[in-house]
């Protein structure tokens, strides 16, 4: 026999195995104890919920000759028949592929006809928000006026796209979000059930990634037995089939990000790309992550609104004392705006490169929150007394060669001799930097390439973080870079390369060779 997947094999078959939804099924009990049952119902809420599982139930519930306290026997005929899905008297339609007034006129032609066995005839049309508007109006009327044996069940997630003339016609069912603690507690008993072992954490983690849905629950579930069949399902290993980033990568991100290490930051993304995350679940956990350092910030009494471990907590704790709340408050606005730009990305690293930079370089905005969090870095540079006495420069000379004279610098002028090699490199300098891709050419881009001492090629950088990278991954970029300048040259040349922590522009102590050359750009495309 084919294996069915387990939110089929476990799909509910009575009202008593519906997990999370006891306000429904009450209220759909009492009306079949009381011979209340209406004509039309709405059963909105989101993917997975239950919506048609309990249209099904209540199908047959109607319809059941013994009825247990509201609940379908499922021994009867009629039972048997709905659950097998042979009986005439339950018609399921998929709105999103039968959503034409044709499909309306049929149902409203066989209304007319009698249930051959049992008591009503039951029409459940689920994603209903998918029909046309002339097919809401073919419904209308039948909706309006049923015969006494036909019931309507419209399943939708969208319920704000159906007209209010049908709205106004049917009684409105709101299924709510599972909680985690009833999706775990199912899922533990499930998986007992097919005796498979499982942490714990493991089976609270699928719960968690679940989203509200028992069925996105079970399938995910269903997924990580596959991928370990035969193991114990442990917390890792659900991370790893999932494709999901642990709390102990979030930490160190925060902790770089409000060291301001960019370098550091991307690094651990390219960590995490090589690892086969799946980026749009990172930007919603790392969000889910600031939003729990703020909820600790806000108060002590926050164990069981988090739903983590004890551990975990105190992690938690102790990072959110690092951070101030508006600070806090700004590194959530952009992640939450990722978030709405990823889903359609095509280029998802990059636009998470791009946020993550733009947490630690607080100046490339100019809203109230960047303000607070450059004042806080410098403040912690006070500290750590770092910043540096800056003196006022002589008005009567310029301030370039005022800051170059202090600093042991002449100020940059157009050497006297740059040798014949120098000057190939440089005319060739555009071709060079489109060997290389990423992160190393977009900062390798940022370097002034001028003269070193013996007519060595000096790259000068203002930006530290690219000076860091390039000095931090010599084999990858300063290497390759003297052998790409080989190639073109036909011989090696000397590299050298400087952090400009003069205080003033390069430009003004370092001459700019691509400026003081007469040369012809190549036309390469960066």
């Amino acid at each position: 026999m084919s294996y069915t997947a387990l939110y089929r094999k476990f799909r509910p078959g009575e009202f008593e195995d519906v997990k999370g939804q006891s306000h429904i099924v009450t209220t759909l009990k009492n009306q079949i104890k009381a011979d209340r049952i209406g004509h039309a119902y709405l059963f909105c809420g989101t993917r997975g919920t239950g919506k048609t599982t309990i249209a099904k139930i209540f199908a047959k519930a109607v319809n059941c000759e013994h009825p247990v306290d509201g609940s379908p026997c499922g021994e009867c005929p009629s039972c048997k028949s709905i659950a097998a899905g042979s009986s005439m008297n339950v018609i399921e339609i998929d709105a999103a592929s039968n959503n034409g007034v044709d499909n309306i006129r049929q149902i409203r032609e066989e209304v007319e006809y009698r249930p051959a066995e049992g008591k009503y005839k039951v029409y459940i049309i689920d994603e209903v928000h998918m029909l046309s508007i002339g097919a809401f109006n073919a419904l209308l009327k039948t909706l309006e006026e049923p015969p006494s044996y036909v019931m309507f069940i419209l399943a939708t997630t969208e319920a704000h796209k159906i007209p209010i003339t049908i709205l106004s016609r049917c009684q409105r069912y709101d299924f709510r979000r599972i909680s985690i603690d009833t999706i775990a507690a199912r899922l533990k008993e499930l998986m007992e059930k097919e005796q498979v072992p499982a942490e714990e954490k493991a089976i609270r983690y699928v719960a968690k990634a679940a989203d509200g849905s028992m069925r996105d629950a079970l399938s995910l579930l269903d997924q990580c037995i596959a991928f370990h069949l035969g193991q114990e399902l442990t917390y890792d290993k659900v991370l790893d089939t999932l494709g999901a980033v642990d709390t102990e990568i979030f930490s160190r991100l925060l902790r770089r990000v409000l060291e301001k290490n960019a370098v550091g930051v991307i690094g651990v993304i390219e960590e995490m790309v090589i690892e086969g995350r799946e980026l749009g679940q990172f930007v919603t956990d790392f969000t889910w992550y600031l939003r729990n350092l703020m909820l600790v910030q806000s108060s002590d009494d926050m164990e069981d609104v988090l739903d983590i471990s004890t551990e975990n907590l105190a992690l938690l704790k102790e990072e959110a004392a690092m951070v101030d709340t508006e600070i806090l408050m700004r590194y959530i606005r952009i992640f939450s705006e990722l978030g709405n730009q990823i889903k359609y990305a095509s280029q998802k690293r990059i636009l998470i490169e791009v946020a993550f930079i733009k947490l630690c370089r607080p100046e490339m905005e100019q809203d109230y929150a960047s303000l607070v969090d450059r004042i806080d870095s410098i403040e912690k540079k006070i500290e750590k007394g770092i910043v540096a006495a800056v003196k006022e420069p002589d008005r009567r000379e310029p301030v370039g060669n005022s800051a170059a004279k202090e600093e042991g610098f002449a100020p940059a002028k157009l050497p006297e001799a740059v040798s014949e090699d120098i000057r190939q490199i440089i005319g060739s300098w555009n071709g060079i930097l489109s060997q290389f891709t990423g992160v190393t050419k977009n900062y390798l881009k940022k370097a002034t390439p001028s003269l070193g001492a013996n007519n060595a090629l000096l790259l000068v950088f203002e930006d530290e973080n690219a000076y860091q990278y390039i000095e931090e991954n010599r084999s990858d970029c300063q290497d390759t870079l003297k052998k790409v300048m080989a190639e073109r040259l036909g011989k090696e040349v000397e590299l050298l390369v400087k952090l400009n922590d003069t205080g003033q522009p390069s430009k003004e102590i370092f001459p700019d060779l691509r400026q003081l050359i007469n040369f012809e750009i190549e036309e390469d495309d960066f």
